[in-house]
């Protein structure tokens, strides 16, 4: 009971802290959390390292998801 509640109070703690991020931010982290999870299932799937595969996936997901990102909204169209 008490590791079900220090990994449920970690969880809260780790996603308060995500509350007032900026556009990048949010686009890099959500990049990451998606090639993480990608990387990790190509590895895993295709005989390679899941681990591996997840760290490559979060890293090139992040740098993707802060490149892309538009900082001042929408854009105007002329």
């Amino acid at each position: 009971m008490l590791k079900k509640t220090a990994v449920v109070l970690l969880g809260v703690v780790l996603v308060s802290g995500c509350s007032d991020l900026s556009r990048r931010e949010n686009r890099a982290l959500t990049g990451a959390a998606v090639g993480a999870a990608g990387g990790a299932a190509i590895g895993g799937l295709t005989g390679g390292s899941a681990v591996l595969g997840g760290l490559i996936g979060g890293a090139g997901g992040a740098a993707v998801g802060a490149l892309t990102a538009d900082e001042g909204g929408r854009r105007k169209h002329r």
